[in-house]
């Protein structure tokens, strides 16, 4: 019953920050467009800079944002992924197989198309192999009973392995000239977060310390720096520092403890209050620090980190001859969005069912997964991410941005008619 419960707890809150970017990006398109439009811009060009010792960082707000800040979010991602490949639905083959082809698919089909309408600027190929889970999730809870949590679970693990496709592609591809001299750096610092972890430390307090270190190194190397917080993700214990029946045990004590020593005055006594201080010390160590953290992360990411990253990115001026100058770069990312991402999902689960590599999990079917397919195009504010990663020129940027808000909304309206019309014949 907790598993449920945290599975609806964790799709409420997604669809809820869906509803939360979805407003922040159409404020970020609106004073783009406006007469503030001008400041709007200037805004996110300022100039800050930190100085530690020697280091020393000097970035614009936005790069603050997308690196910074998006750091902290994909240190939310590695969480997510380093639990389900533990303890969730990537912790067997026979459970994480159909998703695993359905986001592979979703990954090289998009890919694909990309690369062949942009044979000579294949940069972009990024773009349209990733999936906003935000928003996807987001559609799917306006529908209500009409989708099955069988088909919310295969969204949520779809999106968990699109994820790490998406880590492995910014870390491998969208980087600047790598500067050797800080990668001694990195492996020390990385190090010694791992030797936290295999010593037993449990408070979070010395790895986000050292996390704080491996992002500015791993930022001076050249590679960017999100990918510091997926290293850190996979370091955090997954381990409580005491099992569960002790703490039941003891907790018990201490309560049987605070039971007997109730009276009849109206505040607690001392003896009370010493009973619930090890109840209290009991609960902190009974936590697992990696869902801890997921958890403590997982509402500020939601709504702080993305709602800004979409506010200071996604304002746009829709002036669509920077689409005309950019044409195939857009039609790649359109198509490889809207096209490519439902042919992805569908056709490899579908054929690897037929070949019986996997097999179709219960309460889902063939009509779900193409409607999932579609909702999968959903690109929005992660193909924005990508698109700052691949593109310096303004122009194109502005033209991709364009193409991925028309895929994914075209991509949401066939998803949804989809679903309710699978919701139809299963009635």
């Amino acid at each position: 019953m907790t598993v449920v419960h945290s599975f609806q707890n964790y799709i409420s809150r997604e669809s809820l920050s869906g509803v939360v970017l979805f407003l922040s990006t159409m404020l970020a398109v609106w004073v783009a467009n406006s007469s503030l439009g001008q400041a709007y811009y200037d805004l996110w060009r300022v100039a800050l800079g930190i100085n530690i010792g020697e280091l020393s960082i000097s970035m614009t707000l936005t790069d603050w944002i997308n690196d910074g800040l998006m750091a902290l979010f994909f240190l939310m991602v590695g969480l997510e992924i380093k639990r389900e490949i533990v303890v969730g639905d990537l912790s067997s083959v026979k459970k994480a197989s159909f998703p695993i082809f359905a986001a592979i698919g979703g990954m090289v089909v998009p890919a694909l198309i990309y690369i062949a309408l942009n044979p000579n600027n294949p940069l972009g190929f990024g773009i349209p192999m990733a999936t906003d889970i935000a928003f996807s999730l987001g559609v799917l809870m306006l529908l209500g009973k009409r989708v099955s949590s069988s088909v919310k679970l295969f969204l949520v693990t779809l999106a968990v392995v699109d994820d790490l496709g998406a880590v492995i592609v910014v870390a491998s591809v969208y980087t600047d000239e790598l500067q050797y001299a800080y990668l001694m750096h990195v492996t020390i610092v990385y190090l010694l977060i791992w030797m936290l972890n295999l010593n037993g430390v449990k408070s979070l307090i010395p790895y986000l310390i050292l996390g704080v270190f491996l992002w500015i190194y791993i930022h001076n190397i050249g590679v960017h720096a999100t990918i510091a917080g997926v290293l850190l993700a996979f370091a955090i214990p997954i381990k409580s520092k005491i099992k569960e029946k002790e703490f039941v045990k003891k907790t018990k004590k201490f309560l049987a403890k605070f039971e007997t020593n109730i009276d009849k005055k109206p505040i607690i006594n001392d003896d009370q209050i010493d009973a619930l201080e090890h109840i209290s010390y009991g609960y902190d160590k009974v936590q697992n620090p990696l869902l801890r953290l997921e958890h403590n992360l997982h509402g500020f990411s939601a709504f702080v980190i993305m709602p800004l990253f979409a506010f200071s990115n996604a304002g746009v001026v829709l002036d669509f001859s920077y689409v005309s100058d950019n044409i195939m770069i857009v039609l790649g990312v359109f198509f490889g969005l809207l096209i490519g991402k439902p042919l992805g999902i569908f056709g490899f689960t579908y054929y690897a069912a037929k070949l019986k590599l996997v097999k179709l999990p219960k309460h889902i079917s063939w009509n779900e997964v193409l409607a999932i397919g579609f909702i999968g195009g959903i690109g929005f504010t992660m193909s924005v991410f990508i698109t700052h990663l691949a593109f310096d020129d303004e122009a194109i940027i502005a033209a991709v941005k364009i193409g991925v808000f028309l895929a994914s909304f075209m991509a949401t309206i066939i998803g949804v008619y989809l679903l309710l019309k699978s919701h139809k014949l299963n009635e």
